[in-house]
């Protein structure tokens, strides 16, 4: 992966980025919350550093994984995804409290690893199918053209004492050719051919077993392939329907499938992040008195070896978890972090406090990101040919009634945004379709107009907004 640094012409692999780069690349879509960014960054740049040491020195160094502590809304989880997509790392948002320890109903923990490593099995697959497209684009379209004019690539062996009659030769080389030219010109978009097409399986299901639900289902697809969809047959579909899907089996042709599993689980184990949302909820002590407690830190210790280190079977082979950059968040409004039982506090050795967003935060998140609110809703009306415009005034009044809402309620962040915003356009996403080449401004005034009477009602703001 490349970047283009700010005011700089020169690439550089998002693998060799500074901290300083990083966060620079952060801010670009989070705003404040400095000290989170720092920490990841950090984290990020030490992984490029252990690869630069000897093999035998590499193994010894542990990722330092972070618990990131703040309220909802204040970009815990954007922080951590925007890191892997940045990095082009396997990665997993997951909630702890969807794992119970062994005898409770629940998700067994190294279900994680799993399922990080189907994702990188997709990742690194969509990668080798992209570098083979444009050679899997031109198997395609002969692989059409045999369909439409079979043999015409390959003539059928005559005896060499018959040749064939020479009007015949060029007349099918003249008609593939021509056809050829349709096809690039999309003349035949509409034309229907006949291709194998996958059938679709029953719905899944999970089978509960000692070994892990997950496990068990893929040996039943092992063992009971045509019924999962498995199974081929022959259906008529218009040409414009069937290049993607001719394309991607010529892609998959193309790439090695093994390099494919055997490239991703190195990425996992080498880059993967996890990111471990609501770990406050599994944060409690055993206790004689409350039976849930028991769960929680039985959920704890079944997450400890994951974290710790330890080798995980899947489908694609063994997954080794040592190295794997582990992100736990939660808000801590009850729990405290201390209350982790201690061996897994050990492994989560740096602590980051997020700060609640201010509404000068808020007036910089609608203003300042690349993929801000304010920018996606012009674009999403723009389709229906309204020209959107918010002025600076609106901004700062959306950014007040979002921290006044947040106060009287509940305080979940920048998240409140998406309420107001959807509340104050409402009208105008309706009427958009017939309000072709118009132009919308909106103001302080058209804010108040709409939302002053919702937010003056605590009782309707906490159902509305």
């Amino acid at each position: 992966m490349v970047i283009h640094l700010p005011g700089s012409t020169e690439e550089v692999s998002a693998e060799k980025l500074t901290p300083k780069e990083i966060v620079r690349e952060l801010d670009k879509y989070i705003v404040g919350q400095r000290a989170a960014k720092r920490a990841v960054a950090i984290a990020l740049r030490n992984r490029w550093r252990r690869q630069q040491l000897p093999v035998d020195l590499r193994d010894e160094i542990a990722p330092k994984n972070i618990i990131m502590i703040g309220p909802t809304g204040v970009g815990k989880t954007e922080i951590a995804r925007r890191l892997a997509k940045l990095t082009r790392s396997p990665f997993l948002k997951i909630e702890a409290s969807k794992f119970t320890e062994v005898g409770y109903v629940g998700r067994d923990v190294e279900s994680i690893v799993r399922d990080l490593t189907e994702i990188g099995v997709k990742l690194v697959r969509d990668e080798k199918n992209r570098a083979v497209r444009e050679a899997a684009v031109r198997n395609a379209r002969e692989r059409i053209l045999d369909i439409l004019l079979p043999d015409s690539r390959r003539p059928a062996a005559r005896p060499a004492f018959v040749q064939p009659a020479p009007t015949e030769a060029e007349s099918t080389g003249e008609t593939r050719e021509k056809l050829g030219r349709w096809l690039d010109e999309g003349r035949l978009e509409e034309r229907e051919i006949e291709i194998d097409v996958k059938e679709q399986g029953f719905p899944s299901f999970e089978i509960f077993t000692p070994q892990g639900v997950e496990e068990m289902g893929i040996n039943v697809k092992d063992m009971l392939p045509g019924i999962f969809g498995g199974k081929t047959r022959r259906k008529m579909v218009r040409i414009g329907e069937a290049r993607e899907q001719i394309i991607a089996e010529e892609a998959e042709k193309l790439v090695d499938q093994s390099n494919v599993a055997r490239e991703a689980i190195e990425r996992v184990e080498q880059s993967g992040m996890v990111f471990l949302d609501e770990i406050d909820k599994i944060a409690g002590r055993q206790s004689a008195a409350s039976g849930p407690d028991v769960s929680r830190e039985g959920v704890q210790r079944d997450l400890l070896p994951i974290v710790e280190g330890t080798t995980v079977n899947t489908k694609y082979g063994m997954v080794k978890t040592d190295h794997i950059l582990f992100i736990a968040a939660g808000a801590f409004h009850v729990a405290k972090p201390s209350d982790l039982i201690p061996e897994l506090q050990g492994r989560f050795p740096i602590r980051v406090e997020l700060e609640s967003l201010s509404e000068e935060d808020f007036v910089r998140i609608l203003r300042e990101p690349k993929n801000a609110l304010t920018t996606q809703y012009t674009a999403l009306l723009g389709t229906e040919g309204v020209a959107l415009a918010f002025e600076e005034t609106a901004m700062r009044e959306i950014a007040r009634f979002a921290a006044v809402v947040n106060d009287k309620t509940e305080n979940i962040g920048a998240r409140r945004l998406h309420t107001i915003l959807e509340r104050l356009l409402d009208e105008l996403s309706f009427e958009a379709s017939e309000m072709n080449g118009q132009t919308v401004t909106v103001d302080a005034e058209y804010v108040q107009r709409v939302l002053a009477d919702v937010v003056k009602d605590e009782d309707l703001s906490r159902y509305v907004l």
